[in-house]
């Protein structure tokens, strides 16, 4: 087997192992990246996602008269992941995150030529104020694809500008490390459309492979035995992010794995109507003003579900239910202004930076959007009346568990709240969407509330919707550096881990929940630390 040196082998061609690369051949390395997709996929999960970041202390949010510190957001950070004082390595990267995510990330990213919209949103506001105390949720202009695209041809052009220093690998997998003297000095990899194999040696192999749950075997051997387990999801997460790699180096190195059955899956997902992969889903962002119900139809409760406060204990409650999905309930006047799915895909005004559009889509409604998915979508149902929508939920799931006297049962129970008066609501769903739309942004996505049967709003919706996999919020241990720790919490020699194939830094720096928009400039910040570790010796900023 022909062996060809570097001095840096990058295992997955994700954000993170692309940033780590970039880093590198500017500082004059010459670095091999293996990816096992194809060359017009590279980028992973990052070029499909939506382009949220949590960014602490932004030009943006002093524009918004947002009074965020760096101090207050890990007090944020700390409490809603419930991260205890022996969680070392995770809290020392909490803390290097709200310290420098305005420099290593918003400054950065800017002098690349990329932009942020102009608002921050308000998300995971934690279901009694516990999670962000104020808006932090910065979105790329052109969602996460432009940011991905922008990353992959700065890599590209310092490749070139170093005379073929790198060395670009499609459609590779790594299957082990090259160990010398118990040390990785390479990696294997094998060429998946021709079975060929070859050897790629490095004195520093960066682990860049994304999560562990792209399946759902793993997914289920981690989550955690306290917890309930639906009896079926869809996968929203990378499906080459297998954690085979992960475990490889745990048995043969001895680096820890931890947090692994800490998850970030969204509790809205329905099935791709045209999947990339098996079982692939898309993610909804819940409409705050549709009734979240169960098979039969009736209403989760006696706290009503609602997003934007706390997706791990919507996911809780999700896979609480007696069968594995449930339903949302809405008109056609709250799907317009509301109903949005997560990712570069079906956000073409934003990915495509067409601004006027997306500022008419956004005042007038997404009509499109809504429209395209009653077309291309079982799953996403509209009928006239309640009695037809129920007729057409039971024919999707074979079943006669909705009831129409039940769903109508639940839309007038809520639409009750509405004939006190204003001043008469007493349903907790309405006092959060009020909540809500005090701040500016989210008042321009959320209806202000009205009776689900309110004259001229229709015709009825539902959407039946799964609990969806996403990320991985824990990984291989690593300390500031980047370094991957063995059992004792020492760095194993020449091995560095990076993104969600780290928990996105410390083996799972979000702990239980995340403030959201924590894990693009997670792959960022990781991949920026191990590149200055590797070229200078030290990886702090």
């Amino acid at each position: 087997m022909q062996a060809r040196h570097h001095d840096v082998v990058i295992v997955g061609g994700g954000l993170a192992g692309i940033v780590t690369a970039l880093e590198c051949l500017r500082a004059g390395q010459s670095v091999a990246l293996i990816d096992r997709d194809t060359p017009e996929r590279l980028g992973g999960l990052a070029l499909w996602a939506f382009g949220g970041m949590a960014l602490v202390g932004t030009p943006l949010q002093a524009r918004m008269k947002i009074p965020d510190t760096p101090e207050r957001a890990l007090a944020d950070w700390l409490r809603f992941g419930e991260l205890g004082t022996e969680e070392v390595f995770p809290r020392q990267w909490a803390a290097h995150y709200v310290q420098h995510s305005r420099t290593e990330v918003y400054d950065w990213l800017l002098a690349k030529g990329l932009k942020f919209m102009p608002a921050v949103n308000w998300v995971e506001r934690g279901m009694h104020g516990d999670g962000n105390s104020v808006p932090r949720y910065h979105i790329v202009w052109g969602t996460s694809r432009e940011l991905t695209r922008r990353m992959i041809a700065a890599m590209q052009a310092a490749g070139e500008s170093g005379k073929g220093r790198l060395t670009l690998l499609h459609r590779h997998r790594a299957t082990a490390l090259d160990l010398q003297q118990g040390r990785p000095t390479g990696v294997l990899a094998v060429n998946e459309d021709t079975g060929a194999e070859r050897l790629l040696q490095a004195p520093v192999v960066v682990l860049a492979m994304g999560g562990i749950n792209g399946g759902h075997a793993q997914t289920r051997a981690n989550w955690p035995k306290d917890r309930p387990l639906p009896a079926t999801m869809l996968n929203g997460a990378h499906p080459f992010a297998d954690g085979q790699m992960h475990h490889w180096v745990a048995d043969s190195l001895g680096a820890r794995i931890t947090h692994a059955g800490e998850m970030w899956n969204y509790a809205a997902g329905f099935p791709h109507p045209f999947p990339h992969f098996e079982g692939h889903g898309l993610s909804a962002i819940p409409c705050k003003s549709a009734l979240w119900l169960d098979h039969s139809g009736r209403r989760i409760g006696p706290e009503p579900l609602v997003t934007g406060f706390d997706t791990h204990w919507l996911c809780q409650r999700v896979a609480q239910q007696e069968k594995p999905w449930t339903w949302h309930l809405l008109n056609w006047r709250i799907a317009a202004k509301e109903f949005a799915i997560s990712g570069a895909e079906h956000n073409q005004r934003i990915r495509d930076m067409q601004f006027p559009q997306f500022l008419k889509e956004t005042l007038r409604g997404n009509h499109r959007l809504v429209k395209q998915m009653a077309a291309e979508s079982r799953h996403f149902l509209v009928d006239d009346t309640l009695a037809g929508l129920a007729a057409k939920m039971n024919a999707l799931t074979g079943t006669q568990d909705v009831q129409p006297g039940v769903l109508q049962a639940t839309a007038d129970a809520f639409d009750a709240n509405f004939s006190r008066g204003a001043r008469l609501h007493n349903d907790d769903q309405i006092r959060r969407i009020l909540h809500a739309r005090q701040w500016g942004p989210d008042k321009l996505r959320t209806c202000a509330p009205a009776p689900l049967q309110k004259p001229g709003a229709g015709p009825y919706i539902a959407v039946q919707m799964q609990l969806i996999t996403r990320k991985s919020l824990g990984g291989l241990q690593t300390d500031l550096l980047s370094r991957v720790l063995d059992g004792s919490g020492q760095p194993i020699d020449g091995l560095y881990g990076v993104g969600e194939a780290a928990g996105f830094g410390g083996g799972g720096a979000s702990g239980k929940r995340s403030l959201d928009g924590t894990f693009l400039p997670g792959c960022i910040l990781t991949g920026r630390a191990a590149a200055r570790s590797i070229t200078t010796g030290h990886g702090l900023c």
